[in-house]
C-alpha cells in the first residue's frame, strides 16, 4: 500500500466533481479491502465467511455486499494476539507509533493503534476542518484539553502546528487558570466539546468576572457531541463567546471525518476524499443516496493502515443536505450535522425519544441556564420523565410562566410529558468532556 502524502489539505478533492470523487472513493476502497484482507487475520475470515475476495470488489454494488463491522466485534478481535490490539492489526507491533483508546465509560474499550503515517493523515484530515473555518498562521489557538489516551483533540493540535498557526495547550490548567490564559495571551481560537465551551464561559462570568464575549476568541472549533449542530446550543456559544462555532464529527475507531465550513451551511461537509460515508436505511438496511432521508452512518476510512476501519456501523443519524454548500467546496453537506445516535434513541411511553431533541428545547430558552438533566425511570407499569433544570437570576421571577412555556415545547418537539424540576444555579453536575446527561434507570430494574 503506497504512503499517503504529507500535503496539509488539497483544494482539488474539495472541489472535485462528484463523479470524480466516487471513482476516486471506489478505488481507495478497493485498495483498502485488498490490504486488509492480506495483512488482518479479523478481516481475512470476516470475508472468507461472506465468499468474498478483494478482486470481487469492482462496483458500488460490490461495495455494499461487503459486510459491516460494529464496536463489538472490534472489542472481540482485540482478544487475540498480538496484544492489547489484536487481529485487526496490518502492521507489525514495531511500526505503531501511536496508542488512543476509545472514550466510552462502559464496558472495554476499543484500543487504536497507529502508524506515525496514520498520524499523519489525521492531521492531515483537521487540516481540512481547520481551514475551512478560517484557521490561518496568524491565529493563536488554546487548547484546553486534558492530554489523555483518548484522542480528542491531539490532531487539532498537530494539524493547527501543520498549517502554522501557534499553539498554546492548556491541558494541566483548570478552567479558571484556562480563562486567565487566554486572557493573557489573546488567543484568537478554541477547541473543545460544547459542554465545556459553555462551562468554561460560564466560570469566566460568574466566577472571575470576565465578559468571554470581550475576549479576543474569534473563532471555536467543537467536537464530542451534537450540540455545535444545534441551532440553540450553537447560539449560546456564540453569543457566550462573540466567536463564531463551527461543528466536527470523527470518532478514535474511524478518524476526523467531517467538519463544518465558514459558511456555516446547517451542516457538515463530509470528508470524502479521505472518508467513505454511507446513509444505511434503519428499517430496510439500504443505502440512502437522496436527501431528506434520515438513516444511520456507515463509514470506511480509506488511508488509515495500521487497524482499518471498514463499513463501520457508527450508530450516528445522519441525512444528506438537498442543496451545494455554498463555500464552492464539492463535499456532500450532512444536514444538521450528527442528529444523535441510533443506539441513544430510547422508547418512552411508546414514543421514540432522541436526547438531543430535549437539548435543542432547553438551549432555545434564554431563562435556563446551561445545564439540565434528564431521568427516565419505569414508576410500577409507567414510564417517568424528570427533566432538572437551573433558572437565570433574571427569570426565576417569571418562573410559572417560563415552566409552562418549557413544558409545551417539550410536548411539541417530543410528543412527550415531563416533571420538572427546578434546582439552584450551579448545583447540577457540570462536564469538562463529554456530558452525561440522559440518564435511563429502567433497564435496571
Amino acid at each position: 500500500m503506497s504512503s499517503l502524502r504529507n500535503t496539509y489539505w488539497n483544494p482539488y478533492l474539495e472541489t472535485m466533481p462528484q463523479e470524480g470523487l466516487r471513482q476516486l472513493q471506489l478505488a481507495k476502497f478497493r485498495r483498502i479491502i485488498a490490504w486488509a484482507y492480506e495483512r488482518s487475520p479479523f478481516y481475512r475470515e470476516l470475508y472468507g465467511q461472506a465468499g468474498l475476495e478483494p478482486g470481487d470488489i469492482k462496483t458500488w454494488d460490490d461495495v455494499r455486499r461487503v459486510p459491516k463491522v460494529d464496536k463489538g466485534m472490534l472489542k472481540l478481535a482485540q482478544e487475540a494476539e498480538p496484544f492489547p490490539y489484536g487481529s485487526r492489526l496490518c502492521v507489525p507491533l514495531e511500526q505503531v507509533a501511536e496508542f488512543r483508546q476509545t472514550s466510552g465509560t462502559t464496558g472495554t474499550p476499543v484500543y487504536q493503534a497507529d502508524t506515525w503515517q496514520d498520524w499523519e493523515w489525521w492531521s492531515e484530515s483537521w487540516c481540512y476542518i481547520l481551514w475551512a473555518q478560517g484557521y490561518r498562521p496568524r491565529d493563536r489557538v488554546f487548547i484546553p484539553f486534558g492530554y489523555n489516551i483518548f484522542v480528542a483533540f491531539w490532531a487539532g493540535h498537530y494539524a493547527a502546528e501543520k498549517l502554522g498557526c501557534e499553539v498554546v495547550p492548556g491541558g494541566v490548567l483548570d478552567t479558571a487558570a484556562r480563562v486567565l490564559k487566554i486572557k493573557e495571551l489573546k488567543a484568537t481560537a478554541l477547541m473543545g466539546t460544547p459542554t465545556y465551551m459553555l462551562n468554561m464561559a460560564d466560570v469566566a462570568k460568574n466566577r472571575l468576572g470576565i465578559d468571554p464575549a470581550g475576549l479576543t476568541i474569534e473563532r471555536i472549533t467543537c467536537a464530542g457531541e451534537p450540540g455545535a449542530s444545534l441551532p440553540s446550543t450553537k447560539r449560546r456559544m456564540e453569543e457566550a463567546w462573540g466567536a463564531k462555532v463551527f461543528d466536527h464529527a470523527g470518532a478514535t475507531e474511524i478518524g476526523a471525518w467531517s467538519y463544518e465550513c465558514s459558511q456555516q451551511p446547517g451542516g457538515i461537509h463530509a470528508n470524502q476524499g479521505l472518508f467513505l460515508v454511507e446513509i444505511e436505511d434503519l428499517v430496510t438496511g439500504e443505502i440512502i443516496e437522496e436527501p431528506g432521508k434520515k438513516g444511520k452512518m456507515i463509514i470506511t476510512a480509506l488511508d488509515r493502515q495500521a487497524q482499518p476501519c471498514l463499513r463501520f456501523d457508527s450508530k450516528d443519524l445522519i441525512e444528506w443536505a438537498a442543496e451545494p454548500c455554498p463555500c464552492g467546496r464539492t463535499y456532500r453537506v450532512i444536514k444538521g450535522g450528527v442528529q444523535g445516535r441510533a443506539d441513544d434513541i430510547t422508547k418512552v411511553k411508546g414514543v421514540l425519544l432522541s436526547p438531543s431533541a430535549i437539548e435543542e428545547v432547553v438551549r432555545g430558552f434564554d431563562e435556563l441556564a446551561d445545564e439540565y438533566e434528564v431521568l427516565v425511570e419505569r414508576i410500577g407499569d409507567n414510564d417517568k420523565i424528570t427533566l432538572k433544570i437551573e433558572m437565570t437570576p433574571g427569570a426565576q421571577s417569571r418562573e410559572k410562566e417560563v415552566l409552562a412555556r418549557l413544558k409545551d415545547q417539550l410536548r411539541l418537539k417530543t410528543n412527550l410529558g415531563y416533571q420538572i424540576e427546578v434546582h439552584p444555579l450551579g448545583s447540577l453536575t457540570r462536564y469538562e468532556v463529554k456530558a452525561r446527561r440522559f440518564k435511563d434507570t429502567r433497564q435496571l430494574h
